[in-house]
């Protein structure tokens, strides 16, 4: 690990996560523990020999831990990450245009953005459940108490299910495009989408219409 050698936080903290693939370890275990081959999966285009030397410097750092199951999870120094993680989210929406071709996707994914579009408590958010189906992968989004929450697998008696392109879903969730667009670009919505109009994300003025 090259170090800036400067006494700085910013400068001390890159030591530690700005190497290539740490932050995307770190998004990898935000949802919870995960085996090598879970993220070697999670993680297209990293070698697996990379993958190993990465972990093994995260556990040398106190981000990681492998656990008695073979699962890796992050620490509390690790967790510490996902208010980072979501930060840039929100600074790197405006990027986040229509998915290029040869663009990688997981499912899972798709947590990132949509928790980066409704951080904290919001006592307006109405309570609300949407199942969301990118690829093989089902995930719930839940409003609940002024929270959204974003968990692996299918809703029950969800209130809204959105089926289609992921960049399309996001769009439709930041309110970058309306229904009908979204409908133009592959989206399938089996509820009512006007709900979807209460959760007011917060978007990056630059990235609003």
């Amino acid at each position: 690990m090259r170090s800036y050698r400067q006494y700085c936080g910013l400068a001390r903290g890159l030591d530690l996560i700005g190497d290539r693939w740490v932050l995307l370890i770190v998004r990898e275990l935000l949802p919870g523990p995960r085996r090598y081959g879970e993220l070697l999966d999670g993680l297209p285009g990293i070698a697996t020999n990379l993958l190993a030397e990465r972990l093994r410097s995260m556990e040398d750092n106190g981000l990681v831990a492998k656990g008695d199951d073979d699962r890796y999870r992050l620490t509390e120094r690790g967790e510490g990450l996902r208010d980072v993680v979501n930060a840039i989210g929100r600074w790197a929406y405006p990027l986040m245009g229509a998915m290029a071709p040869d663009e990688a996707f997981r499912g899972h994914w798709i947590a990132h953005p949509i928790g980066a579009l409704f951080p904290g408590e919001d006592d307006t958010r109405p309570e609300l459940t949407i199942e969301v189906r990118c690829g093989d992968e089902s995930m719930t989004v839940r409003s609940s108490g002024g929270r959204v929450t974003v968990a692996a697998g299918p809703a029950s008696a969800p209130d809204l299910v959105l089926t289609g392109p992921p960049d399309a879903i996001v769009g439709l969730f930041a309110r970058r495009i309306g229904v009908d667009e979204a409908k133009a670009r592959g989206v399938a919505i089996t509820g009512d989408p006007r709900r979807l109009r209460k959760l007011r994300p917060l978007v990056p003025a630059t990235a609003r219409p």
